[in-house]
């Protein structure tokens, strides 16, 4: 009974997160009386979910949010690093968003079509509010007020070795036609923290290639170490008025990389006030196999 009682202290839902949870699916519930959703969206399911993953959130990640206060009563097309190996980061982006912001939002976050075919796992993730990430989808969800998630990297932002950690990758321009087309803001975002859950990685990109795999890393850990997790949220970036979806790539280019520079900005600021993680044993051995990389 006493191990019981302390594994519930550890990891159950504290009484103030359960009557911030019941507060914010209040809300949304009165949001999404009307909404019908075409992929099986399930607002009872989301709130379950969340129940279960609020210790993993608080006690495992300690999440901190920054720049809650740019987050206004608007639909935004959300563009963040991607990092970590496993999409847990947007997962905890999608928990920020429902407690941490006002009002309180489900993210609808756009996955490869790796992830949205899987058996099960493609179902689920549906029904919580990740769908493919496609252009008809995206449009679908403006078109109703939602606002969505994206990772601009692709799964090349999740699978860098240990030496290109923090180093974003090209951003794909999608997101930004779409937000010209449908006249959304973008809002940008950094997630610091994520790449330490899996501090020392290896891509085998021939081995993915041979099975058909968008990645596989090889870790010194298969399952993400706690490391604290730090989101930061930057201001919305409104689209130039100048351009139209159907503009030359060379123009499209420039305003994404405007978007890319506002991200690596917000991760720098994140780099600089990183909390400490292991940090004796992690730096000097990243150190060591970022100069076997080199030689």
């Amino acid at each position: 009974m006493q191990l019981s009682q302390a594994f519930k202290s550890i990891w159950g839902l504290s009484p103030e997160d359960d009557a911030k949870i019941s507060e914010v699916f209040e809300v949304l519930r009165v949001k999404y009386q009307t909404y019908q959703d075409p992929w099986g969206f399930n607002l009872e399911l989301c709130e379950k979910v969340l129940r279960q993953l609020i210790p993993v959130y608080r006690r495992y990640f300690k999440v901190r949010v920054f720049g809650q206060e740019n987050v206004k009563d608007d639909t935004y097309i959300v563009v963040s690093n991607h990092t970590g190996q496993i999409p847990l980061d947007g997962m905890l982006i999608t928990i920020a968003f429902l407690l941490e912001v006002q009002p309180p939002r489900v993210l609808r976050a756009m996955i490869e079509r790796f992830m949205a075919q899987l058996p099960f796992i493609g179902d689920f993730t549906a029904q919580t509010g990740s769908i493919l990430g496609d252009r008809v989808n995206c449009q679908y969800l403006l078109d109703h007020g939602e606002s969505i998630l994206v990772f601009p990297e692709g799964v090349r932002g999740v699978s860098k070795s240990t030496p290109k950690f923090y180093k974003t990758q090209h951003f794909s321009h999608g997101f930004y036609r779409i937000a010209l087309q449908k006249h959304t803001p973008i809002l940008p975002l950094a997630v610091v923290g994520a790449e330490e859950m899996f501090p020392f990685v290896w891509h085998v990109k021939s081995l993915a290639k041979l099975l058909k795999v968008p990645a596989l890393p090889l870790t010194a850990n298969f399952f993400p170490l706690p490391s604290p997790i730090d989101i930061y949220i930057g201001k919305p970036i409104e689209t130039n008025n100048e351009l139209t979806p159907e503009s030359p790539e060379k123009d499209i280019n420039e305003q994404v990389l405007r978007v890319e520079g506002q991200v690596k900005k917000l991760l720098a600021v994140g780099l600089k006030h990183r909390r400490p993680f292991f940090d004796e044993i992690r730096k000097p051995l990243s150190k060591f196999v970022m100069k076997q990389d080199l030689e």
